[in-house]
């Protein structure tokens, strides 16, 4: 049986959070609207409109400055934003009262960074620790924490203290604190900074899979590419506390002047085109296109088609490829692809956002 805050806590302490509900679709986990964030004269968020879907993994991502870390305790519930309105689940929790915000918080679950676990506590004290301020009765919890021991892979090292454990057990222990009041959004705050790749695929297929199997949405914070590529639904990219660039990963590819849609998928360095050629950037996202696409150009509408360049891998478990060809002059190549499933852009070589590292955009610009 699912696990649900009212199934443990008292019916008082169980309530959902207080706040008038919005007209937000009903589909929206979270909406931040014209949301600013300052301390004394120094302005660290400026206006910033998100939305994250239910069942999204959604990452936001930004170099060291960027506003990430406010922007993960304003979703958190940590402070308040000076002004703009955040709603989490249908309900404004801009203006809650304390109590009121102690109640929301228990629907928001935190991955740290490097787990923040307590080191004098075992795998099994760390993930009750939540449960016990809920003031969950013992045997409630014991039953609760022994569940999601479980289900992140770890009933083995339940008495393990933090010293024992490996970096990836250690996170895996912070997933399964995370969870135990049963939230529905969780926040993951750079939380496989420090692993190893490895130890990063695995963390993040866990995320992918709780989302699968719990229905929840995740909120990932980080300033590694790689997470996104690896996990997101969609991305955005803070820069000097602004939304530079956002939405889903497939469209962010697919964008042919997106940078941030560049470093998912990177561009490869491509052989020259002949002057009298035209230049394409063929893009798809999602369902596998026929892998003979490029010979049925030819074949089925005589086109003379040059292969240039192409990146074809694996995004957040979808196929993604970005391929670059060359023709003679044919207005006619874009309903060509599109029936095959594919988009086609022509291309200028000054249009094409240059490969680079995607902290590179700071000080070249992204263009949207």
């Amino acid at each position: 049986m699912p696990y649900t805050p009212s199934s443990l806590m008292p019916q008082s302490d169980a309530a959902s959070p207080a706040g008038d509900s919005v007209s937000e679709p009903v589909d929206a986990m979270v909406a931040m609207r014209g949301v600013r964030k300052t301390y004394g004269s120094a302005e660290i968020l400026r206006s910033i409109d998100l939305r994250v879907g239910r069942g999204e993994i959604a990452a936001v991502i930004g170099p060291s400055g960027a506003g990430k870390s406010t922007l993960s305790r304003l979703l958190g519930l940590l402070e308040r934003p000076t002004s703009g309105s955040i709603t989490i689940d249908g309900h404004d929790v801009t203006a809650l009262s304390e109590s009121g915000l102690r109640a929301a918080r228990r629907e928001i679950g935190t991955i740290f960074q490097a787990s923040s676990l307590l080191h004098r506590r075992t795998a099994r004290e760390n993930v009750a620790l939540p449960l016990e301020y809920a003031r969950v009765n013992r045997h409630d919890r014991r039953r609760r924490v022994d569940e999601l021991l479980e289900r992140v892979g770890l009933s083995h090292r339940a008495d393990a203290y933090p010293a024992q454990l490996s970096g990836g057990e250690r996170q895996r222990v912070g997933i399964a604190r995370a969870l135990a009041l049963g939230p529905s959004l969780l926040l993951s705050d750079e939380s496989t900074s420090g692993l190893d790749p490895a130890t990063t695929r695995t963390v993040l297929a866990l995320l992918r899979e709780l989302r699968d199997d719990l229905g929840l949405t995740i909120v990932l914070i980080t300033h590694e590419m790689e997470v996104v590529r690896a996990t997101a639904d969609t991305a955005t990219l803070l820069r000097g506390g602004a939304v530079v660039e956002s939405g889903p990963v497939g469209e962010l590819i697919a964008r042919p002047r997106s940078r941030l849609g560049v470093e998912l998928l990177p561009d490869r360095h491509h052989i020259e085109s002949d002057p009298d050629e035209v230049v394409w950037r063929v893009t798809y996202t999602g369902a596998q296109p026929s892998l003979d696409w490029l010979g049925r150009l030819s074949a089925e509408n005589g086109l003379d088609v040059r292969l240039l360049g192409g990146t074809v891998e694996s995004i957040a478990g979808r196929p993604a490829g970005r391929v670059t060809i060359a023709t003679r002059d044919d207005d006619e190549l874009p309903r060509f692809l599109a029936q095959l499933g594919l988009h086609a852009e022509r291309v200028e070589e000054s249009a094409v956002a240059p490969p680079g590292e995607w902290s590179g955009a700071q000080r070249t610009g992204v263009v949207a």
